[in-house]
């Protein structure tokens, strides 16, 4: 399992949002800039072993809510997953099939958002048909 990061990033004037792919690649809309500290930035991703053949589909969970270190909050809406869900397991228990799962992080502005570190939790559920 691997936890959902954003890395760093500036929420400029008004704010915005990052987006991270399934991929791990990220992106920025509205006054939010990406930065590069050093911080690794990357996907969520969870492993699933399940019998050959079985339908898998991932329902993910209300939007989370990111807290801040310093205080404020940022609203996470879980994305796409890959492989895109309804899919088939084609990976033989014992071994695993990884899902990797993106999202976009509303950032508020400066007031709204101060620096900080946010984290929270999120839930995914799947369903093995």
């Amino acid at each position: 399992m691997q936890d959902m990061h954003f890395g760093a990033f500036s929420h400029g004037s008004a704010g915005g949002s990052v987006s991270m792919s399934t991929a791990g690649i990220r992106g920025s809309s509205g006054s939010v800039t990406e930065l590069d500290f050093g911080l690794d930035y990357y996907e969520a991703i969870f492993e699933t072993a399940a019998p050959l053949g079985a339908i898998i589909s991932i329902t993910n969970g209300p939007d989370a809510t990111l807290t801040g270190s310093n205080g404020g909050s940022m609203s996470l809406e879980l994305g796409s997953s890959s492989p895109a869900s309804p899919f088939t397991n084609i990976i033989a228990s014992p071994a695993r099939t990884a899902i990797h799962i993106g999202g976009t992080l509303t950032v508020g502005n400066a007031t709204a958002n101060p620096p900080g570190t946010y984290s929270g939790s999120f839930y995914v559920t799947f369903n093995l048909e």
